[in-house]
């Protein structure tokens, strides 16, 4: 809980920021510089992708593990062959970026006038690798509150410093905005890892390749994962654009958009303390259920009463954050929100296959749930349209919470606590009634019946939370503090 507020926050901060951001360059720069700036920072975060090898991710349980094992050469051995890594995968990705800018420039802007922007811009690759790198270190040793401090500073620094470069240059600030911004972000994250004492140690190319081919074989597979994820979400997009027309992708973007970034924050804020905290105890059985069925509670309780909101009052989230010409995809986030719980419930086992560092399962299991996924919503969209990819997503999660607990339920031994039950049941059957009150009932009965849920819901959570960290008393102390 106490990691989900802060990063819950950090990500909220980090979204207004870009909003921010994309108001400053919307109208400084106008739709042609925004439109170079969105291929520039797009082609390069490929680039990245392809050549980071998933680090960012695999090292955090190899860090966590020797944190957790107390033994500081263990810990300074593994932080300082992840370091080394990061430099390699980095440079590899700057000099990739730097000897086929010109091909890089002809493929993404059909000609050859932004290769000197490439060119120059090859050096953020390598400050972003270290830089991710820095943050990984703290996630990975736990330190949530100088993690949250560098993502807050260097969100809020690198806009004060490219603003003022968008405003003197017009589009020719671009370049410089994005390398500064890089150089702002690689401070920050620099600084605050800095302040970890890791005990320094010389390590070999035998300790290198060793320690190094466990982080690099399981992010390789993460990596190649996430991938084959992107090319599976294109091609549906192609299916719907072809059969529906470039409208219904504008249509479907918008609606994902909101479930994954509104809701997904939830997830982010998450993950950022659950997986270290999994990967330090992955070896011990008893504590690792527990602390999975703990997470997924949790994630539960905090998901349903805002899930419920949504399914009430959807209508105005879609208006506020876009327009009436978007209510279409209202449907579509009723049953996406129902597929949010199965979500929530299936998505803190599937890490406990990465905690395990069994690559090759984990990419079985993601590839396989890809292709299903997509099948479905090729299946959802053709049958019931921007409804159809709603029922899909919730299809989709249905399986994939079936499939992930059948693997940890043989390969683990893992099952959940009667407790889990309880509270997914009793919420879900609230998320049902609303769901059903916003389908057949019309305004205002809706949103009266509606409301009550949401109260009942909200209530229910409230109660879970307290029972299990003394969470009123924890908010009248902190009220008392503030009056003090």
């Amino acid at each position: 809980m106490k990691a989900t507020s802060i990063f819950g926050g950090v990500q909220v901060f980090n979204i207004i920021i870009s909003i921010i951001r994309s108001k400053f360059v919307a109208v400084l720069l106008g739709p042609a510089g925004m439109g170079i700036f969105g291929l520039l920072t797009s082609t390069t975060k490929l680039i990245d992708k392809f050549t980071n090898l998933g680090l960012s991710t695999s090292a955090i349980r190899n860090i966590a593990a020797a944190n957790a094992s107390g033994d500081e050469t263990r810990v300074g051995t593994v932080v300082a062959v992840f370091r080394r890594l990061v430099w390699i995968t980095g440079l590899i990705g700057t000099l990739f970026t730097l000897i086929f800018s010109r091909w890089l420039s002809e493929l993404t802007f059909g000609n050859k006038d932004y290769t000197f922007a490439f060119i120059w811009i090859a050096i953020t690759l390598l400050l972003t690798q270290i830089s991710s790198g820095q943050l990984v270190v703290l996630q990975g040793m736990r330190k949530l509150h100088n993690l949250a401090k560098a993502n807050l500073a260097g969100s809020f620094v690198s806009l004060l410093t490219s603003v003022p470069l968008y405003y003197i240059w017009g589009v020719k600030g671009i370049v410089p905005a994005i390398i500064t911004t890089s150089f702002m972000t690689l401070f920050f994250s620099w600084y605050f890892s800095s302040r970890i004492k890791i005990k320094p140690v010389k390590i070999s190319k035998a300790e290198l390749f060793s320690e190094g081919g466990d982080m690099v074989k399981l992010g390789f597979f993460l990596s190649l994962s996430s991938l084959f994820s992107m090319a599976f979400s294109y091609l549906v997009r192609i299916y719907i654009s072809h059969k529906g027309g470039v409208d219904q992708v504008g249509l479907f973007n918008a609606g994902f958009a909101i479930i994954n970034t509104y809701v997904g924050l939830v997830f982010t804020a998450m993950s950022t303390d659950y997986f270290p905290r999994l990967s330090g105890v992955v070896h011990e059985p008893a504590a690792t259920g527990k602390i999975i069925n703990q997470q997924a509670e949790v994630a539960i309780l905090i998901l349903a009463p805002i899930l419920t909101v949504f399914l009430i009052f959807i209508n105005f989230v879609v208006i506020l954050l876009y327009s009436n010409k978007f209510l279409p995809i209202v449907t579509m986030i009723h049953w996406a929100a129902l597929g949010i719980f199965f979500k929530a419930a299936s998505w803190p086992v599937a890490y406990l296959i990465i905690a395990k560092g069994d690559s090759r399962l984990f990419f079985i299991n993601e590839l396989t749930a890809n292709i299903y996924v997509m099948g479905l919503n090729i299946l959802g969209y053709h049958w019931k349209g921007l409804e159809g990819l709603g029922i899909s997503f919730l299809t989709g999660y249905l399986i994939y919470f079936s499939q992930v607990f059948i693997i940890s339920r043989i390969k683990y031994s893992f099952s959940f606590e009667t407790g889990f039950y309880k509270i997914f049941g009793i919420q879900i059957l609230l998320a049902i009634g609303c769901f059903t009150v916003s389908r057949f009932l019309d305004p205002p009965y809706s949103y009266i019946m509606g409301s009550l849920l949401i109260l009942l819901s909200s209530y229910y959570s409230f109660r879970a939370l307290n029972n299990r960290l003394g969470l009123l008393p924890l908010i009248l102390e902190k009220l008392g503090k503030k009056k003090t």
